[in-house]
């Protein structure tokens, strides 16, 4: 069970924090987990871990490829690997050795990657993936989490030592948009409804779910009734919440900070073609590059704002 706060404001704790803090209490409750970084220990709040318990954190270098080659080793060990890195060094240059060595081999691996889409920033194109959930959903037997706050982040971290297989868990390194009230509880593969409504459905993840909020109150404002989904689970997705808006509302705007192909949007045309065809539209990005800039400026320059959603939700309305 989740409660949705009253007001949007950001979280106190970044998410990096977040997940530092989780390692830390698996590793002090004498849980067999080995966090591995690919040099970016400071980037992610893990110094301090690795100071206090280097038996535990391990900085394998600049070699990603090679890390998840290392976690799959642990996990033959009876360890439970966490490996992270950014989302882009993650997914793309990764991606043989999650298909090889975690999922064809079922190994029980948990990947934690950071700076996802426009929150990536300054760190520009290379370092910016619009694509790797896409990647990743098309493996058989993946896991694909955005989260979504510091509420939902802690509890996802916990849960994970207790789950087997290769979980992929996107996520941003700073402070996030505070959605859920301290103590709820969620349910991996079914989203969340935070808002109800008759209308049109906004389904929305990660940074995305915030805007497609702010998106229903202005569409709230215009006398629409507007509900809004948080669909932090990707694979597998809530297919019968999917039927259940379509079918409700007859509207649906997707909303994510990735590519619209092969991400959230695609993932729930599938479900809609399959099962109940309605119209939609994908806010997302669209065939483009990263760049520099601030995360603000960022949402602008690729449509990822909730102005951006409302908009798409009009064009449904006219119709």
């Amino acid at each position: 069970m989740f409660n949705v706060v009253t007001q949007l404001e950001n979280d106190t704790v970044e998410m990096r924090k977040v997940y530092a803090g989780a390692v830390r209490r698996q590793i002090e409750a004498g849980a067999p987990i080995i966090a591995l970084e690919a040099d970016l220990m400071s980037s992610m709040a893990m110094d301090g871990v690795h100071k206090d318990h280097p038996q535990h954190v391990i900085n394998c270098g600049i070699m990603e490829a090679n890390v998840i080659g290392v976690a799959a080793g642990l996990s033959l060990t009876g360890r439970v690997p966490f490996v992270h890195t950014f989302t882009a060094f993650a997914s793309r240059r990764c991606f043989d050795q999650l298909f090889m060595s975690l999922d064809y081999q079922r190994n029980n691996v948990k990947v934690i990657a950071s700076d996802a889409g426009v929150s990536a920033c300054h760190n520009g194109g290379t370092h910016m993936s619009f694509e790797d959930m896409g990647i990743v959903r098309g493996l058989a037997h993946s896991v694909v989490l955005e989260v979504t706050d510091a509420t939902m982040s802690a509890l996802v971290a916990a849960n994970l030592m207790d789950l087997r297989g290769f979980y992929w868990v996107r996520t941003i390194r700073k402070q996030a948009t505070r959605i859920y009230q301290e103590g709820s509880r969620f349910t991996i593969g079914k989203g969340n409804l935070l808002r109800d409504g008759d209308d049109i459905t906004l389904i929305a993840n990660g940074i995305m779910v915030a805007e497609a909020l702010k998106a229903a109150e202005m569409l709230a404002r215009q006398g629409v009734s507007a509900a809004v989904i948080d669909m932090f689970t990707l694979k597998p997705i809530d297919r019968e919440l999917i039927k259940t808006y379509a079918a409700k509302t007859g509207r649906i705007v997707t909303c994510e900070n990735h590519s619209i192909h092969n991400g959230l949007g695609s993932a729930v045309a599938e479900v809609l073609a399959e099962e109940c065809p309605t119209p939609m539209r994908r806010v997302g990005v669209k065939e483009r590059y990263g760049q520099v800039g601030t995360q603000a400026f960022l949402q602008q320059e690729y449509g990822l704002t909730a102005e951006h959603i409302l908009e798409a939700a009009g064009q449904l309305l006219a119709r």
